[in-house]
């Protein structure tokens, strides 16, 4: 349903516990009174330096962190006051892909690996199967399915993770920097599997270091020092010159120079397709 908000933060703060001396634990302030809604079907990119909150904003987003004040709602389902099986429910609806797959891969073969999910949420087998098959498809590690996970790339145990996560059908793909540990090629091909679940419907979050990544995203928030710095489309955040906690992308910074030089370059020129293109014209 469009407009339909998926995720909303109401004031959320969030404190992690960490000693002090050895002995008294002391309260260090990760996420200070957030405020905002994730739209279904949207894509959406977290950006900010390190320490700025994103990763911790994205373990409120399937109830790993619960808010030390405010509340996280997610399909309206507050995380703090719900029942005690609503996590489970939870991160059936929201699912997550972390920087290391090999955190995520439990199974010494691809296929089983994948069917891991579904099968502690007691799908039928005949579904299990379907799925593992569709979701090793859509990340192109169909023919891989019978190899240990110990014999691929850093990508390929990345689309793997992606496709055990598929798997369970959530409602929302919530990804905390998943291209981290890949090479440039490996890079590609995971923000091509993003834009692919984007593109058939799935509501996406891409919390990532890389504003080229950033840049192909609805909608970004900056995150700096726990707070929301910017909301915005990638165009307008882009275009601002106070947000020294970026980096702009260098279809930004390339499209500035070629405007100083004399070309006309339209504003909101924010990838390097859309340049590409404008330049060939």
């Amino acid at each position: 349903m469009a407009n339909e908000a998926i995720i909303q933060f109401k004031n959320v703060s969030f404190a992690y516990l960490q000693e002090d001396d050895g002995s008294t634990q002391a309260e260090k302030l990760a996420l200070d009174d957030v405020s905002f809604d994730i739209q279904r079907g949207s894509f959406v990119a977290i950006v900010g330096s390190n320490g700025s909150g994103k990763s911790t904003l994205a373990k409120h987003m399937n109830a790993l962190l619960l808010p030390t004040s405010g509340s996280v709602l997610i399909e309206g389902v507050d995380t703090v006051t719900a029942s005690d099986e609503a996590p489970w429910e939870i991160r059936k609806k929201i699912g997550m892909v972390f920087q290391n797959p090999d955190n995520q891969l439990v199974s010494s073969i691809v296929e089983d690996d994948v069917a891991f999910g579904p099968e502690n949420i007691g799908m039928p087998p005949e579904e299990i199967r379907r799925r593992v098959d569709e979701s090793l498809k859509m990340v192109d590690m169909y023919e891989h399915r019978k190899k240990g996970p110990h014999l691929l790339s850093g990508g390929q145990k990345q689309r793997v993770a992606i496709a055990g996560v598929v798997a369970m059908d959530p409602d929302c793909v919530v990804f905390d920097e998943p291209t981290a540990m890949l090479d440039p090629r490996g890079r590609r091909e995971i923000m091509a599997i993003i834009r692919k679940l984007h593109d058939q419907g799935d509501t996406v979050i891409l919390i990532t270091h890389f504003m080229e990544e950033a840049a192909e995203a609805e909608r970004i928030i900056v995150m700096d020092h726990g707070k929301v710095a910017a909301d915005g489309s990638p165009e307008e955040i882009f275009s601002k010159e106070d947000l020294g906690v970026l980096n702009v992308p260098f279809a930004v910074s390339l499209s500035a120079k070629l405007r100083e030089s004399g070309f006309d370059i339209p504003a909101g020129t924010v990838t390097e397709e859309k340049l590409a293109e404008f330049l060939c014209r």
